[in-house]
């Protein structure tokens, strides 16, 4: 599975790439806010993205919107530190399909990864 990583912070880049190799999901690309994602995004094909919320330049809730309206479907978590009940409204309006709240457990970031992939997985009957 490949998995786009959105954040300003290279440390948080680095311990979402950690967990994620822990899971067995190597192929990553990273992104330091919405623009540079923008431009590297659809050359990559990302299976699932990760986006924080607070970034320069571009912020994660711009990019979701801007992503989405281009038609794409690839799911997106956002992983931020905004908390509050209509920021995570906000987000799922815009197009996320999880959340996840900073600062997290690899077992959180886990979970909500293996839950967004299974929503979103074919049905096979």
């Amino acid at each position: 599975m490949k998995v786009f990583i959105i954040d300003d912070s290279k440390t948080m880049r680095n311990i979402q790439k950690k967990i994620l190799n822990q899971l067995g999901h190597t192929d990553t690309e990273e992104a330091c806010d919405g623009q540079d994602a923008l431009s590297k995004v659809n050359a990559f094909n990302p299976d699932l993205i990760l986006v924080d919320w607070n970034m320069p330049n571009m912020d994660g809730i711009t990019f979701v919107k801007t992503y989405r309206a281009q038609g794409k479907k690839t799911p997106i978590i956002m992983v931020t530190t905004e908390a509050e009940k209509t920021r995570v409204v906000e987000a799922i309006q815009a197009g996320v399909n999880n959340y996840v709240v900073k600062p997290f457990t690899p077992e959180v970031l886990s979970a909500r990864v293996n839950e967004t992939m299974e929503k979103v997985a074919p049905v096979t009957a």
